[in-house]
This record gives structure tokens, sequence and C-alpha cells, in this order.
């Protein structure tokens, strides 16, 4: 069964560049991999806007039919966001919460689940980018439907090599834990569970594994 690895976090926070890095590192060790991009990208560019309020849905499901797709023949996926961003943002922009509970099924099906820390300088990247603005709130609201869920995640953070550093130790944690250990949580990942604080410099101070901030 193939390790699928998402990446979550607010735009700009360095998930693409993340989700490369680490194929590129795992893959030169000897395993077959996999990187799924973020399909909401393809879609802007191919239509050159941004998608309405009904066809959330549809990219919600895309996103996770293609990581789906991408675990037959691989040892691991690296998932450059999942269906759970869509639903965070129809939420922001639309007001619709619909898509929550199909979009937190799809990502129990992932092993590790890494959230980019909003310690990266906003930079504009297409249609899909809204502004520096909504990084916050799109980050509180991320956090929240995990907390909610009960899906267990780490905070990656740091620039560069640093960033890479962090994601790394999580996936060879996670690539290390028996599958009975991993269902049993007998040693669970870290958890952010603090409803308050979405700031960068305090999370750049949290360690995976380790505790709780806020």
């Amino acid at each position: 069964m193939a390790l699928i690895v998402a990446l979550l976090g607010a735009e700009s926070t360095g998930k693409t560049t993340l989700a490369h890095d680490l194929g590129r590192v795992l893959a030169g060790e000897g395993r077959r991999v996999a990187v799924v991009p973020e399909y909401l990208r393809e879609f802007c560019d191919t239509r050159g806007r941004t998608p309405h309020a009904e066809e959330q849905q549809g990219i919600a499901d895309e996103q996770t039919r293609r990581i789906d797709a991408a675990a037959v023949g691989h040892d691991i996926v690296i998932a450059d966001t999942t269906a759970l961003m869509t639903a965070v943002y129809s939420d922001l922009l639309f007001q619709d919460l619909a898509l929550y509970p199909s979009a937190l099924d799809a990502l129990r099906g992932c092993r590790l689940v890494l959230v980019t820390a909003l310690d990266l300088p906003w930079q504009a990247d297409g249609l899909q980018r809204d502004g520096a603005h909504v990084r916050a709130p799109v980050n509180r609201l991320l956090r929240a439907a995990l907390v909610r869920g009960a899906v267990d995640h780490a905070v990656v953070s740091g620039a560069g090599g640093d960033r890479l550093a962090c994601a790394l130790i999580a996936v060879r944690h996670a690539l290390s834990t028996p599958d009975a250990e991993r269902e049993a949580k007998v040693n669970p990942r870290w958890q952010w569970a603090c409803d308050r604080c979405s700031d960068g410099d305090c999370e750049r101070h949290v360690r995976l594994f380790s505790g709780r901030s806020g």
C-alpha cells in the first residue's frame, strides 16, 4: 500500500516546492514516487478564471481521484493539496460547508498529513491566489477542520532546506511506523490544537511530534 503524504496549507506557503523537493529526494533513495499537482491550478489556467461555487465539488472530487490513481503502482504519493483545501475555500468564499465531510473522509486515506506554516513571504502566482490577507483565515479554517475531523497532522516550517528537512523527518517517521502501530496510535503524530494562533513566528518554534503551541 502506498504511503500517501498530503500537503495542506494556505496559499504561498511552499506546498508545491516542497512536494517536488520531497519527490526528488525520496525517488533518489530508490522509491517509486508520484507527485500529484494541484488540480485547481490546471482548472484556472484552462478556463482563465477561478471556479464558481457550483464547480467546487467537482474540483475536490478530481483532486481525490488523481491522488487515488497515483497510489496504484507507487510506493509514495506526494499530494500537493487535497480536497480539504477546496472545502476550506468554499467555506471562506461561498460560506458553503457541504464539502467538508467528503473531503475529511478522503483525507483519512492519507497516512501522513503535513500542514505548511505561515513563515514564508506571500508571492503572487496565477489566478488561484487571492492575496496575503487570506492566509490567516484560511489557516484557521484548515486547522479547525483537522481538529474537528480528528485528523493527525504535523506542521512543517522553515525556509528552503530547513522546510524540506522538517518534512523529511515526518515522512521517514511514517515510513518506519508499522501499520498495526499506526492504526493503534501507539506513537501518534503531533496535532495542532490551538484555535487562536496562526502566526508563523509562533509556529517556527514548534517541534514535530513533541507538544502543542498556542
